[in-house]
This record gives structure tokens, C-alpha cells and sequence, in this order.
């Protein structure tokens, strides 16, 4: 396991401030995204491969409830608490995974999010992931998308000690960058992303989905409804150099 420290080794205050600030304000030099939710609409999916099992065997399905749970690693709860005990959760987990995944292939990839990486390219900016999950879950989905290669460092659930809300996993992406918090961008869809991106002192932009919408966004820096509706280069405007 890796797990993040800030400072970096070899991590001197005044090197970092050397020609990374003009008029008091740090270059943009990263953009960090989340990806479920963001990149790609696995959440939608998710919940309708629940929904679905639940139908197929006559169980309300308490929708509500479940999303509470969306874009929260802190909440646990039972989704197959409605079904007796006596069921076979082993044999309705194999059904949802199915319906998840036959869901999951029609995806693509969220608007505005390949013209952002374009951007950072053309500007040489670095690139990461900072997720609530695994390494198994995201990167076969950027390979199938085509765009593992955009991303020079992948930092998911098993690489730090504490998810989201916490800002591990931000905070390790910054340090394999040697970068601070003011020198990068973060992309978020959800309330414990947001606060991550916030604690460890990142710009960030909340971009909620339809699932997320209810969420409490307002430490964000910026809120759009859509990565389309924006332009790194207005980022970079409003937040950096």
C-alpha cells in the first residue's frame, strides 16, 4: 500500500514558490479528475442493475436510501435488505453484476472530457486520477475508452490509508507531481469529492450529475453543469497563470 506524505521528500517551500508564482499567483500545472460520475456514468448503471434485480424478484426497491450512498465511501448499508434472509445474495449480486455490466457497455465518455485532456496536452500540463475506486474498476474502463494513456499517474482506493472525504489520495497524486494544491485543478462530481479536493487545497470544480445534484457542492470553486460548459483556458484564467 501506498500512502501518501505531504511534504514530499526533498520538498523545499522556497524551490516550489521559484518561478511557479507571478503576481502572487501559482501557475496551473495539473488537472486531477474523479472518475465515476465524471469521466463516465457508472452510477447510473449501478442503481438501475439494483433496481432491475429488485423488479425481477418482486422487491420494493428503496431508491431513496440507496442514494444516500452514492458518492459517499462513508456510508454502508445493506441494498439487499428488503429481500428475506434466506436469500441467495452470492446468486443476486452474479444478476446485478450482469445487468451492471451489460448497462456499463453503452457508456461513454461524459461530454467535455476529451476536449479538456486535449487542452492539457496542448498546454503540457500533467495529468492524474485521484478515486474512490480500485484500480481493477478504473482502468480497464479508460482502456476501453481510449484513454488510460492521457493519464501519467492513477491514484485509487487501495493507495491510501482513508477515501474521500479525506484528501489521501489528492495529496498523493501532488506529491508524485511535486506539486502544491494551488498548482492544480480538480474535477469532481460529488459532495465527499469536493471536500477532498478542498482539504488537501486544490482549485476544485464540481460538476454534478442528475445522482449527485443534491449533494452540498458549495465549498467548490466553481460549479458547472457540464465539463462542456467550461474551457481550461477560462480555468486557468480564474484560478492561476
Amino acid at each position: 500500500m501506498v500512502v501518501a506524505h505531504w511534504p514530499p521528500p526533498g520538498f523545499s517551500v522556497c524551490a516550489s514558490r521559484r518561478g511557479r508564482q507571478r503576481d502572487g499567483q501559482f501557475m496551473i500545472r495539473a488537472l486531477i479528475f474523479d472518475f465515476d460520475g465524471l469521466m463516465l456514468d457508472t452510477e447510473g448503471p449501478l442503481i438501475e442493475s439494483y433496481a432491475a434485480v429488485h423488479a425481477m424478484h418482486g422487491v420494493p426497491f428503496d431508491l431513496p436510501r440507496f442514494m444516500k450512498g452514492v458518492g459517499h465511501a462513508e456510508y454502508a448499508f445493506d441494498p439487499w435488505h428488503g429481500f428475506s434472509p434466506h436469500a441467495d445474495r452470492v446468486q443476486l449480486e452474479v444478476e446485478r453484476r450482469a445487468k451492471r455490466d451489460e448497462g456499463l457497455a453503452r457508456q461513454q465518455v461524459l461530454p467535455g472530457v476529451v476536449a479538456m485532456l486535449d487542452a492539457a496536452r496542448e498546454r503540457g500540463l500533467q495529468v492524474g486520477i485521484a478515486s474512490n475506486s480500485q484500480h481493477s474498476w478504473v482502468e480497464p474502463h479508460l482502456q476501453r475508452l481510449g484513454l488510460h494513456d492521457r493519464f501519467a499517474f492513477f491514484a485509487c482506493r487501495e493507495d491510501a490509508v482513508s477515501p474521500k472525504p479525506e484528501p489521501d489520495l489528492y495529496r498523493l497524486v501532488l506529491n508524485r507531481f511535486g506539486l502544491r494544491g494551488p498548482e492544480a485543478i480538480a474535477f469532481e462530481d460529488s459532495e465527499t469529492g469536493v471536500r477532498a479536493a478542498k482539504r488537501a487545497n486544490l482549485w476544485t470544480v464540481a460538476i454534478p450529475t442528475k445522482h449527485t445534484a443534491h449533494h452540498d457542492l458549495a465549498p467548490a470553486d466553481l460549479r458547472v453543469n457540464s465539463m462542456a460548459d467550461v474551457t481550461l483556458e477560462a480555468l486557468i484564467a480564474r484560478f492561476g497563470t
